[in-house]
């Protein structure tokens, strides 16, 4: 098959969050197809997925192993913590140029976001987000990401970020950086864009999953999501020592390593 989706979700509650990433995917694009990797087949409301694929040694990064499995020629692997907020559109149609295609990660400045395993990269390339993930299939991408699983339990690392950056920088492959809006994890930019600056389309939010760390109560919609990170954003300036300085000079206070 040509175009489709992969999730991959391992445990009841991430199972949950992919039913319900999967359904907000259906509401905009109900011809899509739509796979899962998971532990247990069995549990999954099947009806909401065309091909329930079994994961036999899950672990927290088990969509390593499981991107280079999917049956599609263009697959979009999607993190289990989004919402489809808007139509795809042509979004598949840039991998007629492009081998893969991923959006920067937030938190840039920081030493988190700035770190690799192996390679030193300048400030302008940061690490890049897997949560949303387009490929095509090819012989070379296949190879890119088997190497990405088996690099990734080498080193011994919690993030799989640090050895992709690596692994970009040093790549021939053509990777395309999508813009934010395909990957929306900073979600109070939401308050600052005009109406023609993008159509947000792909919601990526670890707050939706803070319920299975016990960090509160599940959220589901999307406007209270919106809003818990408006008060988090004010929250964490007044940690930083306040933002009623200069738009630009409050930013400069904790200047990044470049």
């Amino acid at each position: 098959m040509k175009r489709g989706v992969i999730y991959v979700a391992t445990g009841a509650g991430f199972r949950e969050l992919a039913e319900a990433s999967v359904r907000s995917l259906k509401a905009v694009e109900p011809g899509l197809a739509v796979d899962l990797f998971t532990d247990a087949p069995e549990a999954v409301a099947a009806e909401l997925f065309d091909v329930v694929h079994k994961i036999d040694d899950p672990h927290p990064r088990a969509k390593l192993e499981c991107m280079p499995r999917s049956r599609f020629e263009r697959t979009l692997f999607l993190d289990c913590d989004t919402l489809v907020l808007s139509p795809l559109g042509d979004l598949f149609d840039m991998l007629e140029r492009f081998d893969l295609a991923l959006a920067h990660d937030v938190r840039r400045a920081s030493e988190l976001i700035r770190e690799g395993h192996e390679e030193v990269t300048p400030y302008a390339f940061p690490q890049m987000n897997s949560g949303v993930f387009l490929y095509r299939r090819s012989p070379e991408v296949l190879a890119f990401l088997e190497d990405w699983a088996r690099r990734y339990r080498a080193a011994g690392v919690v993030r799989d970020q640090i050895i992709l950056k690596d692994m970009l920088w040093r790549t021939d492959l053509r990777f395309y950086v999508l813009p934010p809006e395909f990957n929306l994890r900073r979600v109070t930019v939401l308050d600052a864009w005009e109406p023609e600056d993008a159509v947000p389309t792909i919601l990526h939010s670890h707050r939706l999953k803070d319920h299975l760390e016990d960090r509160g109560g599940r959220l589901s919609d999307v406007e209270a999501l919106v809003e818990a990170e408006r008060q988090a954003l004010v929250e964490e300036w007044q940690q930083a020592g306040g933002r009623e300085s200069g738009a630009f000079s409050r930013f400069l206070t904790r200047p990044a390593k470049r």
